[in-house]
Parts: C-alpha cells; sequence; structure tokens
C-alpha cells in the first residue's frame, strides 16, 4: 500500500521523502484545494520532482478546484509543465479539467479528487469511464462500504489515513462561499466549521468540528482489502508535522505492523483535536468524533529531533546494485543498476601491472559499496578483478561516484509525452428564449393544487417521497406537469437496493427523468432508463464539465451557483441549463447527525435552527439516509431581477423548496411569473453578483 504524503513547500517535499514517503501530492500555482498553503512555482516543481524521482519517491500535483472557462488554458499550461517535468499523475476535482487534461497531455496519469464526493461503486465505475486510474473516496465512509468498492473496483483506491476531517461531504461544502465569499471549491475554504455555533440562540458549543481523523490500527486491514493508497493530510502544516506523521506511518507499514502507543501519543503531541477519531470507519459516529484545537505548548523537543530527519544528510536509501570489471590492458569498468532495471556505466583509467601489493576482489567491492552520502544503499557489489593487478583507490573512487552520478541522472529523466495544445473546441449559442421555471420540492406536503395551476415546465419529487406518494406524482402528471425525480445527494452502496427500488416504483408510474447530483446516480439512473439532468453537486463551472456531461450521455445540467452571472452567461451550452433562482442554499450535507449529537433524540421532524456567534440561525433538515442538510439562513431571492438571469441563456430557473410550506410554494412560483408581491423577510442575492476567492 502505497504512503502518500503532504507537501506545502520545499522543505517539506524534504521532510516527507527522508521520512518514507512512497509519493508526495503538492499544488503548483493558483489551480489547486490549497491555495493557502506556500506551494510552488515552475522551477520548484521541476526541481521537487527531480529530487523525488532520484529517491525512488512519485510525485503527485493537485489540479483539484473548479475552473472558469479563462483559467482553463492557463491550468493546461500548469499541466504541461507538469507532465514535461515527470509529474506521475493529476489530482482532479473539476470534469472538465479532467477533459482539457485527456485532450493536452493524454499520457498523464489522472486522478479523481474526494472533492468529487466519490462515495459508491458506481461512482468509481463513472470515474474509470473518464479515463481515471485512481480515485480518492470520501472519508465518510465504513470499513464494509471501502471493501466492497476495492474487491469491485476497476480502478486504484485511495483512502485517507491521517490528518483533518471535513464536517461536510468534500466537494459538498458551500458554507465558507455563501457567507464570506471564500470557496473550498476554488481552495480558498476558511473552515467556519471550526467555529463556535450552537442551539436557541446561543453559539456555546462545536457542534461542527470533527477531531482529526487517524486510521492507526486498521492498515494491515487496510492493506488487505485492496487499498491501494493511504493518504495523509496536512498541505497547509509545517514539515516537522510532515516529518513525524510520515515517519511513523511508513514505519509501520514497512515492519507489517500498526503504530504503538508511543507512537500515538507523538502524534497526539504534533497536532490533534482534543485527540483522533476513526468513528466513520467503523461506524461509530456521535460527539464522541468532536474536538477543537486547544493551544498548547510547541513541542521543541519533538520538532527538532523531526528536523534532524531531513536536514542532516540522506536518510532515504535506494537500493542499487554495483559491478566492476578490471582487466589487462582495458580500462576500468564500473556499472550501477536500480530496482528498475536502470543501468549506468562508466569507464576508468587502465590498471597497471601490481609492484607491491595486488588489487583484490575483496577491496574492489569494498569500495563500490561506500554509497554514504548518496541516495543509494549497494545491496551486493559484485567484481571481477583479473590477478597481478593495479589500481589507486581513488581511481576506483572516482569510478564509484560518477556511476552513481550517472545513475542519478537515469533516475530524474522524464518519461517522454505526448503533449497537445488546449482547444476549447466549437462555441454553442445561447438561446434567446427566457428560462422556464422549475421547481423542486423536499417533501410531497409541499405540492398543492396552486401550485400546479401555475403550471411549472418540470417537478422535481426526491426519489423516497415519489415513491411514498404515487398520488402526487398522479396528481402533477393530470395536471400537465411533468414530473422528475430528484436522487439524494449522497447515497452508498449499502443504501443502493433502497433507492433502487424508489426509482423503478417511480419508473413504473411513468417518470421518465432524474435529476443526479453524484457520480454514482448519473450512472445509476442511466442503467435504470431514465433521461438525467446533472445537479450541482457535480460542480459544473466551465464549458469543457458541459460538453463532457453531453458526452456521457446527460440531457440537462445544474450550473454551480458559485459562479457568477457573466460567466454562466458566457458558458457554452451543448445541453440545456439550468441555475438555482430561489431558495435556501446548501451550506453542508453530513454524515454526522448533529441533532442527535445534541440532544440524543431524532428530531429531524421539527426545525432546528443552528445559531452562529452572529446570531444567524441556520436551518437544519433532515436529508436522505439519516443525514442532515444545513441550509443558508437567508433566501435566495432574484423575481425582481429577471432582466439580469432572462439573458443568460439558460433553458431554466429552478425554485429550490426546503423549509417553505404548500402556501408559501405557489406564492413564490406565482411572484416569480409576475403575479402576487411575496417578498422573503430576509434574503440574499446568492454570490450571482459576488467575486467569489
Amino acid at each position: 500500500m502505497e504512503l502518500l504524503a503532504p507537501a506545502g513547500s520545499m522543505e517539506a517535499v524534504t521532510a516527507a521523502v527522508q521520512n518514507g514517503a512512497d509519493a508526495v501530492y503538492f499544488g503548483y500555482g493558483d489551480f489547486n484545494a490549497r491555495r493557502g498553503a506556500k506551494n510552488f512555482t515552475r522551477e520548484e516543481a521541476a526541481a521537487a520532482v527531480a529530487y523525488c524521482h532520484l529517491r525512488g519517491c512519485k510525485v503527485n500535483l493537485t489540479l483539484n478546484t473548479l475552473l472558469t472557462d479563462r483559467e482553463l488554458p492557463a491550468a493546461a499550461e500548469v499541466a504541461a509543465h507538469a507532465s514535461d517535468a515527470g509529474v506521475d499523475a493529476v489530482i482532479v476535482q473539476d470534469l472538465g479539467v479532467a477533459r482539457m487534461l485527456r485532450q493536452s497531455v493524454p499520457d498523464l496519469p489522472i486522478h479523481g479528487s474526494t472533492q468529487m464526493s466519490v462515495h459508491s461503486l458506481d461512482g468509481v465505475k463513472l470515474c474509470a469511464d473518464l479515463g481515471m486510474e485512481r480515485v480518492v473516496l470520501g472519508r465518510e465512509l465504513s470499513r464494509d462500504q471501502i471493501a466492497y468498492i476495492c474487491q469491485n473496483s476497476p480502478i486504484e483506491i485511495e483512502v485517507f489515513g491521517h490528518g483533518a476531517l471535513c464536517m461536510c461531504w468534500s466537494g459538498q461544502c458551500f458554507f465558507s462561499s455563501v457567507l464570506g465569499g471564500r470557496s473550498g471549491n476554488r481552495g480558498m475554504c476558511a473552515q467556519p466549521c471550526r467555529l463556535n455555533y450552537g442551539w436557541n440562540g446561543k453559539a456555546n458549543e462545536y457542534p461542527l468540528s470533527l477531531k482529526d481523523l487517524s486510521m492507526a490500527g486498521h492498515l494491515r486491514e487496510l492493506q488487505d482489502m485492496g487499498v491501494a493508497c493511504l493518504k495523509l493530510e496536512g498541505r497547509m502544516k509545517r514539515p516537522e508535522y510532515v516529518a513525524i506523521v510520515t515517519g511513523i506511518y511508513a514505519r509501520a507499514l514497512r515492519e507489517g505492523r500498526e503504530p504503538t502507543p508511543e507512537e500515538i501519543e507523538i502524534l497526539t503531541q504534533t497536532f490533534s483535536r482534543q485527540g483522533f477519531t476513526d468513528g466513520y470507519y467503523t461506524g461509530q459516529r456521535g460527539p464522541d468524533m468532536f474536538g477543537t484545537r486547544r493551544e498548547e505548548k510547541e513541542p521543541r523537543e519533538l520538532y527538532a529531533q523531526a528536523r534532524a530527519t531531513y536536514e542532516n544528510g540522506e536518510h532515504r536509501k535506494e537500493p542499487i546494485r554495483m559491478y566492476a570489471l578490471i582487466q589487462a590492458g582495458k580500462p576500468a569498468q564500473a556499472a550501477a543498476e536500480d530496482r528498475e532495471g536502470r543501468v549506468a556505466r562508466v569507464e576508468g583509467p587502465v590498471p597497471e601491472e601490481a609492484r607491491n601489493l595486488p588489487l583484490t576482489r575483496e577491496k574492489a567491492e569494498g569500495q563500490l559499496q561506500r554509497t554514504g552520502g548518496t541516495p543509494f544503499l549497494c545491496e551486493k557489489a559484485t567484481a571481477k578483478v583479473e590477478e597481478n593487478l593495479s589500481l589507486p583507490l581513488s581511481a576506483l573512487n572516482d569510478l564509484r561516484r560518477r556511476v552513481l552520478e550517472e545513475l542519478s541522472r537515469q533516475r530524474q529523466i522524464p518519461p517522454q509525452r505526448r503533449k497537445e495544445p488546449f482547444q476549447p473546441g466549437v462555441r454553442y449559442e445561447n438561446q434567446g428564449d427566457p428560462p422556464v421555471l422549475t421547481v423542486s420540492l423536499r417533501t410531497a406536503d409541499q405540492l398543492s393544487a396552486e401550485l400546479l395551476k401555475l403550471k411549472p415546465a418540470l417537478l422535481y419529487l426526491p426519489a423516497g417521497e415519489g415513491a411514498a406518494h404515487p398520488g402526487a406524482v398522479e396528481r402533477c402528471q393530470q395536471s400537465g406537469v411533468p414530473v422528475a425525480v430528484s436522487l439524494p445527494r449522497i447515497c452508498t452502496d449499502k443504501e443502493l437496493p433502497q433507492l433502487e427500488q424508489d426509482l423503478m416504483a417511480l419508473r413504473e408510474l411513468g417518470v421518465t427523468q432524474a435529476l443526479a447530483g453524484t457520480w454514482g446516480g448519473v450512472l445509476r439512473s442511466m442503467r435504470l432508463g431514465f433521461q438525467v439532468r446533472g445537479d450541482y453537486g457535480l460542480g459544473v463551472y466551465n464549458s469543457q464539465a458541459m460538453k463532457e456531461l453531453k458526452r456521457l450521455g446527460l440531457v440537462g445540467a445544474t450550473v454551480s451557483f458559485e459562479m457568477k452571472f457573466p460567466q454562466i452567461r458566457d458558458l457554452s451550452k451543448p445541453i440545456p441549463a439550468e441555475f438555482i433562482a430561489y431558495g435556501r442554499l446548501p451550506l453542508m450535507i453530513t454524515e454526522n447527525c448533529i441533532l442527535h449529537n445534541h440532544s440524543g433524540r431524532h428530531v429531524c421532524g421539527n426545525v432546528n435552527l443552528l445559531t452562529d456567534r452572529k446570531g444567524e440561525r441556520f436551518p437544519v433538515v433532515k436529508a436522505w439516509g439519516c443525514r442532515n442538510e444545513i441550509l443558508n439562513s437567508k433566501k435566495l431571492f432574484l423575481a425582481d431581477k429577471a432582466k439580469d438571469w432572462q439573458r443568460l441563456g439558460l433553458w431554466g430557473a429552478r425554485l429550490m423548496f426546503t423549509t417553505e410550506n404548500a402556501v408559501e410554494c405557489a406564492q413564490v412560483l406565482a411572484r416569480y411569473q409576475n403575479q402576487g408581491k411575496y417578498q422573503p423577510n430576509d434574503f440574499t442575492r446568492g454570490l450571482y453578483y459576488r467575486d467569489v476567492e
């Protein structure tokens, strides 16, 4: 099982490599999910790749954010340089970035980021269809779910092994962007989950701050499952942290054991939030998974020991074999071979006839083995020395030095890869008609005769609600309102049979369209015969992503609500696109039930309001599969801004109903049809008029 370590700087690269990482990952430029880390210049990135490859360590580049059309050409340049430098793989979130990479650097391997929210076998299979060689699973999965995916996956599986846990499913968090204009999907998360919140108007708890993950105790189990790579989190952390954490996990994996209690204590001293958790993996969710960072004295002695592992000499030794051939009348020869089969050869002076002590095989082999100060360890030296010949030790040492230099040079040669200029391709003209109005409901109770009379162009009903209330579906159909089924935002393989049952029931009722916001949901609903529209969870942020959805066979897409109106207008739209025009924007979807954590009871049926330190109140509602969804305190309202969004070339404007009752739903739809005077007491324009970092 490969150990993948974080590197936010060149010093951290050295720390990771010298402490036994099999691979490192870092960002370069502005296109990665840790833009706040130091990140690398073009020259530093090339130097880091050479440093790693010399020492037998792979390099993964993070291009794992959503990018605009204007940013894609620059990202293509970064990818081309990375490919030329010999980067081993690129980690991506954005479907459009994956498409760009396949076109411009087709030989460069692609890995799917945890930001893709992949949490099911279907999701993994779709990533394989997209040309990815590996995918990082969501951190919320249990051991059984990971094992099932590994047993059936067509590509490599990577899981997180140590470091910070997000409260929200990665790639589905909009808390930082909606509240502060800093998008986690754009690499600028402000970590609002680490702040204090509470209930009943008081912000006196930390219900969104999870302890750091530690998979210590489960390493052999993960290896036995077939997990290809264990990932350590921490590109924002200092090099000493990287050295300590990498060293502990590398030694444990190398020795086929788990970290010891003493090593766990060292990990705790290095960084923790009141200890560690493995609650998702073991299925022990609940309050014990939560903790906060306490101000503690820096462990200076520990950090000093850590620095010594990467500042003082070479601790990372690559095994090689050395050879020498000393023959009369011919130049002395030396060769070095590494485990990948590279062979370096050099020649030296012609040996002379021995006057006193002739050179022996043992002496020659002894000199060849002296690789101290280099990144190599000679595991075997073989010399063939003819009798009665003399060669100065300085000449043997020079042969050894030069052959190791040549082997080093060979190990740093980047692979030959194809490189093509990035071509955005054909541009699809925007449609001229104003968008139709679509409606998404959270419950069947929100459906009323008044709403149906207003004839929305399409009505989205959750799979579970539609299957449980077939009468609601029939009422829509009798009123001439087409119904589409909306899939859950998260659905694991364990939950799939229930979802499939609901979907088949709706197919029998004549529902032919599905709205899917996960890659697994896209694949499953297509296989069940639905026409699929992509939801906002797919992160459509550029024209290449739209084109890729068309290639996959989707009939519609929802653009990201983190985009500004001009960016939406400028998207090339090969398939009909809609945007969220009304509603409480989702801030988080959580695997942990914060309501149950707080009260010890299941109170999802009530309206629960999470309060922040400024007194803002965020509704917490039940999501499919006993999850929570945290919604914005203010409703997005744009009925009075119709002129701005009717000219964006969109097919649809969606009114997303969550906490509204049936009367409000009808009033809002009427207002967007220029009837009535409905306006929320407190509303927001969302991010459509704001710059999002």
